[in-house]
């Protein structure tokens, strides 16, 4: 007996007849019936870029490095391999002159080295995208290349300057002027190869925005430098501080060369150029710790966002308000807005992301927007932080 099957497409079940039955357990089998319909199954929805007025600012980002950056990514390889053979040849020849100053001179193309390996490594984590466990990305990585690098240049000065005082002390020691003159001359030209590698003609320009290519904006300018413009910068205007050093080097040289008794003009040149190697890198320790302790960005004040904020139409006060970057050039904020009943969510939501973006360079914006309470002005939570 077998009822017929039920239209529609529905589901029916038969009662299979003996001969039908299983060799295993002999006994009755169950079979579901589905009739297929001739309708097509429905596709999965595509990812599609959303209008400019959702929560990301920016356009939807492509795989892989921007013609921009992949520029910025050979001019900072090339001069990284520069830098190397250079401040390898340094320690040579600072070790056959025995020459401290050649010595400090590597060990500041040893802070160029690593601060361009850190600006190639942030290039490369810029292409990874976030996930669940590190939902911001990589980007922090960046400062902390840039901490051991800072670190790894004081720990070496430190030794060249107690190096030096012992001479002074001392002066049982030779130089030898010739490989020290070689050495200085050779130093020099590396420093030009690299500045001469690293120079970029003309203005920058940007080919879109990305989460991690804005760098700090004064008010009212127009796109943010792009990380690749930035790291390249950086590392030229610091080839251009070693440059200088390295001429000092080979003004000293060229006196101990021509006049031998006054050799110590190593130890004392190894000084100067020591205390001139921390204080270039002062900036840098003071920035990285700044990140590291979730300040606010340098470029960026507390006042300014605030009054933007509170300039929205039908924004009434903002409370939460929070700055703090990922690196030196991915800036965040995040902040709660109490706005009038009358006060349109959506519109407001999008004038004050519109506004972070462009007059500060925001990489990443999350605001929250809420209803103005009058209980909002006694409220200690919802107090500004206290002057630093």
């Amino acid at each position: 007996m077998e009822p017929s099957p039920a239209t529609g497409g529905s589901e029916t079940t038969r009662l299979v007849s003996p001969r039908d039955r299983g060799s295993a357990g002999g006994g009755l089998r169950l079979k579901s019936l589905f009739t297929e319909t001739s309708e097509p199954l429905p596709e999965e929805p595509k990812p599609v870029e959303m209008p400019f007025h959702h929560c990301h600012r920016d356009p939807l980002p492509q795989p892989g490095l921007t013609p921009e950056r992949l520029q910025a990514q050979k001019q900072l390889g090339a001069a990284c391999a520069v830098c190397c053979v250079f401040m390898a040849g340094e320690v040579v020849g600072g070790y056959l002159a025995h020459s401290l100053a050649i010595m400090t001179d590597a060990a500041h193309l040893l802070a160029d080295v690593g601060s361009m390996i850190g600006s190639l490594f942030s290039l490369w984590l810029s292409t990874r995208p976030a996930t669940r466990t590190m939902t911001f990305g990589w980007h922090r990585s960046e400062t902390l290349g840039a901490l051991a690098s800072v670190v790894s240049l004081w720990m070496v000065t430190g030794i060249l300057l107690y190096l030096a005082f012992i001479r002074l002390l001392h002066s049982d020691y030779h130089i030898e002027g010739g490989a020290m003159l070689l050495t200085a001359s050779i130093a020099v030209c590396a420093n030009l190869l690299m500045a001469f590698v690293l120079h970029q003609a003309g203005p920058p320009h940007s080919h879109g925005s990305r989460g991690a290519e804005y760098a700090p904006l004064e008010e009212g300018s127009g796109e943010p430098l792009p990380l690749g413009n930035t790291s390249v910068r950086a590392a030229f205007v610091h080839v251009l501080g070693d440059l200088l050093q390295s001429l000092g080097v080979l003004a000293a040289s060229v006196l101990i060369y021509f006049k031998p008794q006054y050799k110590a003009a190593d130890p004392i040149s190894t000084f100067l150029f020591s205390i001139c190697a921390l204080g270039s890198t002062a900036p840098t320790l003071r920035d990285v710790l700044r990140v590291l302790m979730e300040g606010s960005p340098r470029s960026v004040g507390f006042e300014p966002v605030r009054d933007t904020l509170l300039s929205v139409p039908g924004v009434r006060a903002t409370h939460e308000l929070h700055l703090w970057s990922l690196t030196l050039t991915y800036h965040v904020a995040s902040a709660h807005l109490a706005i009038d009943s009358t006060a349109d969510p959506e519109a407001v939501l999008a004038e004050a992301a519109s506004q972070l973006h462009s007059r500060f360079g925001f990489s990443s914006c999350t605001l929250q927007v809420e209803r103005y309470q009058p209980e909002m002005a006694q409220c200690l939570r919802c107090r500004e932080p206290l002057q630093a």
